[in-house]
């Protein structure tokens, strides 16, 4: 696994322990060489997570929309930034770009940014595993409807079977390798 993409939130959120997420994320990148693709923007859970892979030596790849880069809202210290016209661009190059997928904490745009990755991987249009950094239980409400999509057949695969899902940034990211390994 080359690079990993990451969606999080701009938000820095309401518990310190998100920002020490993305800091031990953004460490654990740069250690094992692996590329942090990302948003591109410069506030909340992003800047911290692509700060904290530049101060460990790593590369950030951002991805940004011509909107956000006239509000001078990205990141100006980053190894290479796009910029693309529209956010469904912005995707789709994410989406190229990355071996791997992974959301710490956000919200909407998170959650909208994931499951598309997510639903390709369902629908076949790739095979890079998807993983949820958990931080603070996060993701349990998710995980719960995950379930009950599940049970009442609404989804054909279990998501366990395509999901990842840690509390600890270095154990997700060494399940997102092996996975990347051995679709």
């Amino acid at each position: 696994m080359k690079s990993l993409c990451v969606f999080l939130g701009s938000s820095q959120g309401n518990h310190p322990a998100y920002m020490e997420a993305a800091t031990a994320l953004g460490h654990e990148l740069a250690r094992r060489g692996i590329a942090c693709v990302y948003g591109g923007s410069r506030t909340g859970l992003m800047n911290r997570l692509a700060d904290s892979v530049l101060e460990a030596g790593g590369e950030v790849v951002g991805v940004t929309v011509q909107l956000l880069k006239d509000k001078e809202e990205f990141h100006r210290g980053l190894t290479r930034l796009h910029v693309v016209p529209t956010m469904h661009e912005r995707k789709t190059l994410m989406i190229e770009l990355s071996d791997a997928f992974l959301a710490l904490p956000g919200g909407i745009g998170t959650f909208d940014e994931f499951f598309e990755v997510y639903t390709l991987r369902q629908l076949g249009f790739h095979s890079k595993p998807c993983g949820l950094l958990d931080v603070n239980g996060f993701y349990g409400p998710m995980k719960l409807m995950l379930d009950t999509a599940e049970r009442e057949g609404f989804m054909k695969q279990p998501y366990r079977e395509a999901i990842a899902v840690s509390a600890d940034p270095s154990e997700l990211v060494g399940l997102l390798m092996d996975r990347a390994r051995h679709p």
